[in-house]
């Protein structure tokens, strides 16, 4: 039998405030989420809009939970409630989001559902990665937009976030760079555990990446 997915459940059953959500993405974000069910997390969600999934998320998380809400509407601050707090600011602003990542971080989990264009995209990632725990995921939604041009996308652009995902594949492969080949061993090849691709979203692991290495067991065969 599937297992029961808590947040499809909750979006199905839904009276609270509006929620809007592509469905495939419920089976992704339980199967990286439920780890930090119950536990006391802090958590960032960039874009509040109606403020339905931060009932959402305040829900399946749990009552231990932190919950803000980031967004550019200021109409978006009646959403606050014991637990869940709303902060107004526009996430392509580096200097707004590197000040609210000092004061407000470390995170367990970055969600960015906020305005979609590739400027936001980065600067946000950029400015809230450092203040993402060793453990903890940040999570990039709606990523269809970097082929979409009113957002600032197009395929093959390379300014999109897709394409800037790309680069850092490289950087996380960037121990096994070689003499010329233009990889450098950086903040992101030391931070960045793993990058789980899917339609529209791109889940990054945070933790305090070592150098890789092998080791030979057994009798050799040949």
């Amino acid at each position: 039998m599937p297992k029961k997915n808590d947040l499809l459940t909750y979006f199905r059953g839904n009276k609270g405030r509006l929620i809007h959500k592509w469905l495939h993405y419920f089976d992704i974000y339980d199967r990286h989420f439920s780890p930090y069910r119950g536990k006391r997390i802090t958590i960032m969600e960039i874009g509040v809009s109606h403020g339905g999934s931060l009932q959402m998320w305040s829900k399946y998380f749990g009552r231990r939970a932190h919950i803000i809400g980031m967004d550019v509407d200021e109409r978006t601050s009646k959403f606050a409630e014991p637990g869940v707090d709303i902060i107004i600011g526009d996430q392509g602003d580096r200097d707004f989001m590197h000040a609210k990542g000092e004061e407000l971080g470390p995170f367990d989990i970055v969600i960015d559902d906020g305005g979609h264009t590739m400027e936001q995209q980065i600067v946000s990632f950029e400015e809230l990665w450092p203040h993402v725990k060793n453990g903890g995921i940040y999570l990039v939604e709606d990523l269809h937009t970097s082929y979409w041009s009113e957002f600032g996308g197009g395929n093959g652009n390379p300014d999109t976030f897709i394409e800037y995902a790309k680069r850092l594949v490289d950087s996380q492969h960037a121990w096994h760079s070689r003499e010329g080949d233009g990889l450098v061993v950086d903040e992101w090849t030391k931070t960045i555990r793993g990058m789980h691709v899917y339609d529209s979203i791109i889940v990054f692991d945070k933790a305090d990446v070592s150098p890789p290495y092998h080791e030979q067991i057994g009798t050799p065969s040949l």
